[in-house]
This record gives C-alpha cells, structure tokens and sequence, in this order.
C-alpha cells in the first residue's frame, strides 16, 4: 500500500510540475501580439486560465494530502539496522588486539 501512495506521489508531483510549466504568467499577454494566442481558441471562449487554474489547484490539494498521508505512514516503519550503526568492538577483537606486537605508525624508516 505505502509503495502505491509513493507512485501515485510522484505522478501527482509530475502533473503539478508540467501544469505550472504550462500556464503563462501575468508577462505572457505581450507574447499574444505574436501569435502567440493560439491556446485560447483550444479550450474554449474563456481561454486555457479557468481550466489549467482548477486543475492546478485540484492536484496541489492532492499533492499536500499525499504528503501528509506518506508522512504519517513512513513514522511506523522500522528502519533496517546496519553492522556500521554499532561502532563498538566487540570483546572477542579486543583480546586478540593486545596480543599482537604494536607495528611503526608509518612504513617510512626512520634513520639518521
């Protein structure tokens, strides 16, 4: 179920991003002089606004639900513990440690 809610998290995050990359800004009316007017006449008399606008908001209101249920589920989960959390030696490598001679800190010969 949690591997469902996380696609159906990152389709909604996809949409939402291609929607907003979509619409034009407040500057974009300037654009129109140029042909660039052609989306009006695609979604109808009102223009693409009304309908990018609601779909929009309708998967921001998705996304955020999404978020907040994917948060609460991930806080039950048990993370899985690595040998590396656990940095103490063991006692068993502690007593063979002390019984091997102590080697030179470097490989280089110290002389004269």
């Amino acid at each position: 179920m949690y591997e469902l809610f996380i696609v159906l998290y990152l389709l909604v995050a996809l949409a939402l991003i291609v929607l907003v990359l979509i619409q034009h800004g407040k500057g974009a009316d300037m654009g129109a002089s140029f042909g660039a007017g052609g989306s009006a006449t695609i979604f109808g008399s009102s223009g693409s606004g009304n309908f990018l606008t609601r779909t929009t908001t309708v998967l921001a209101t998705l996304f955020f639900a999404l978020s907040l249920l994917l948060g609460n589920l991930s806080t039950d989960r048990v993370k899985a513990v690595d040998e590396w959390q656990d940095l103490s030696v063991p006692v068993e490598t502690k007593a063979a440690d002390a019984t091997e001679e102590k080697k030179p800190a470097s490989d280089i010969p110290v002389g004269n």
